[in-house]
């Protein structure tokens, strides 16, 4: 410590000295000095005392060892807890499925329904399914003069694969159908004409096709259908229908391609019955080749799909050919989340008619048919739908459509000039007219899920014609409306029911005459009133296998006419049993 104050002293006497020296010397002048380095200061390690020192003192307490002991005393206890128990979920016992069922049912008017159907898994990726169905009657409509039993029966099976990436298919379908002219006007032939007109008509139908959907590749589909159908009176039909598609993503969207074939060809032994005479039949044969590129698009609310039907149409019958552009756009758009969905477009088509088509919605036309494709130029229809409550929804829309060659169902006149094999040509059969319609309609619809056990639906349809010839739209109605619901009542009743309303519709009767072409043929217009009819069903479930069921038809037992001159028949009631089984 000493010696650290010498050197202080002897430092500032240095300095002190070096001061007055200094000024005894001349001005040296400034002089810059520059600091290269930034002052870095450092803490140097400082000696830390020990917080507890060390005791030399020769006394040091001695902690004394403490010894713990339990005096034990026994108490007696009869207390004994209980033991919880986990509360159970009582489980519904899994519904009993089998693979098989058939029902029988007979009823007035000498009503027969017929029905069969059974699933076969062949293994885990193969299955056989096979259906059958038959609906007859005896007849009997009062006020009919002719026969007026009918029955419709067809047999299906179908084979079906499913494989990794893909599942293929192939089925077969047969039919028969047995209906009657019976449509002649009450009083208008004498007993010995009515004896000696066959009346009976025979439709055959069996038809073959196959299918293949392909999973993550862009060959999505393939599938091909032929159909033969033919009658009682030499007439037959050849329809071939080959349909494929592709698709490509495009970024965020999805670029498709649809390719279509479509062949009809047939022949009618028969002429018009507009004809005096019998004389040459009716052929036909109608190629269509379409391609229907489209890109659909979807964003948040919004799925919009823009295409274009490009057809060429050919008559090979006649040596003519039409190329045709058709718009193929649709949209739809959320509005309020699921309360309100608005939905539009624009679509057109060639669309391919056929005798078996024209059977299917009329059983009573004539084997003298000219079968023609029609030309659907634009059908336009804006709407909207969605859940207006979590229990019911709606859907409303309205459109305009504009068609040209669009079939009408049209009464055949009477031909006291022809005899024919079969009696279709005494004013009891139906042609096909063809025509220009432009038609402007609004549709609406109710559906209301009441509970998970009472369904209802209402929906109502409003149409205006206008036609190229100025003629009505032969048996179209302006109006139609229907309602439905459906009643689980408890575990062993249900019911249901099915009421629906046509309005007035236009035909005409006509008589040939000879020399005169069909438009001056003598005529009368026909107005068919509207009608209503209600259909009800109900059924008890005796067992997992066995149910019972009635059926009503008619049950306002309304003598409307479907079509002019054809009555139905009053109210009908079937009842019968339904069976399921494994099989």
């Amino acid at each position: 410590m000493y010696n650290k104050h010498i050197f202080t002293l002897i430092f500032l006497a240095l300095g002190f000295q070096n001061s007055f020296a200094q000024d005894d010397e001349k001005d040296l002048g400034t002089e810059t000095v520059t600091v290269t380095k930034a002052y870095t200061p450092t803490v140097s390690d400082a000696f830390k005392i020990k917080s507890v020192p060390n005791l030399n003192d020769s006394i040091v307490l001695q902690k004394k060892p403490i010894t713990y002991s339990i005096f034990s005393v026994p108490v007696a206890s009869t207390f004994t807890p209980s033991k919880g128990t986990a509360s159970t979920v009582e489980k519904l016992p899994p519904p009993v499925l089998f693979n098989s069922y058939a029902s029988l049912g007979a009823g007035l008017y000498g009503n027969v329904l017929g029905e069969f159907y059974t699933s076969r898994t062949i293994n885990r990726d193969e299955n056989f399914d096979i259906g059958f169905n038959h609906l007859s009657s005896r007849g009997g409509i009062d006020g009919v003069e002719l026969n007026d039993t009918f029955y419709d029966t067809k047999l299906d099976a179908s084979y079906a694969k499913r494989d990794r990436d893909l599942d293929w298919g192939a089925t077969i379908g047969l039919q028969h159908q047995l209906y009657n002219w019976y449509g002649i006007e009450p009083g208008l032939y004498t007993e010995a004409v009515i004896n000696s007109i066959d009346e009976r008509q025979n439709y055959y139908m069996g038809e073959v096709g196959g299918h293949i959907n392909v999973e993550d590749a862009y060959f999505k589909r393939a599938d091909l259908k032929y159909r033969r159908f033919f009658d009682a009176v030499s007439s037959g039909e050849n329809r071939a229908i080959f349909n494929t598609g592709f698709e490509f993503p495009v970024n965020d969207e999805a670029f498709g391609v649809k390719v279509k074939v479509d062949y009809v060809g047939g022949t009618f032994e028969n002429a018009s019955v507009s004809n005096s005479a019998n004389e040459g039949g009716i052929s036909y044969g109608n190629l269509q080749a379409g391609i229907n590129p489209s890109l659909k698009m979807l964003r948040d609310d919004l799925s919009l799909n823009l295409g274009v039907n490009l057809v060429y149409g050919m008559d090979l019958e006649n040596s003519e050919s039409n190329f045709y552009i058709y718009p193929a756009v649709t949209a739809s758009y959320r509005l309020l989340d699921e309360s309100v969905i608005a939905y539009g477009g624009v679509t057109g088509e060639l669309k391919q008619n056929s005798y078996y088509d024209y059977v299917e919605g009329n059983p009573f036309v004539s084997p003298t048919l000219n079968i023609a494709p029609t030309d659907s130029q634009y059908n336009a229809y804006v709407g909207f739908k969605g859940q207006l409550l979590p229990n019911l929804s709606y859907n409303i829309k309205g459109s305009y459509t504009a068609e040209n060659n669009k079939p009408l169902y049209r009464l055949n006149p009477r031909n006291d000039f022809r005899a024919d094999e079969k009696g279709y040509y005494h004013g009891n059969s139906f042609d096909v007219f063809y025509d220009d319609i432009k038609t402007l309609g609004i549709f609406g619809e109710l559906n209301v899920d009441v509970n998970r056990n009472f369904t209802l639906g209402v929906n109502a349809e409003v149409y205006d014609y206008s036609t190229e010839t100025g003629n009505p739209a032969w048996n179209l109605p302006n109006l139609k409306a229907s309602l439905f619901m459906d009643y689980q009542i408890g575990e062993k009743w249900y019911a249901g029911a099915n009421l629906f309303y046509v309005g007035e519709r236009e035909d005409f009767s006509s008589t040939v005459v000879q020399n005169v072409v069909p438009g001056e043929f003598p005529a009368t217009l026909i107005t068919l009133d509207g009608y209503f009819d209600a259909n009800a069903h109900v059924g008890y479930r005796y067992s997992e296998q066995l149910s019972f069921f009635i059926k009503g038809a008619n049950l306002s037992n309304n003598d409307y006419q479907r079509w002019a001159n054809f009555q139905v028949q009053g109210i009908q009631v079937l009842g019968g049993a339904t069976y399921k089984f494994d099989f």
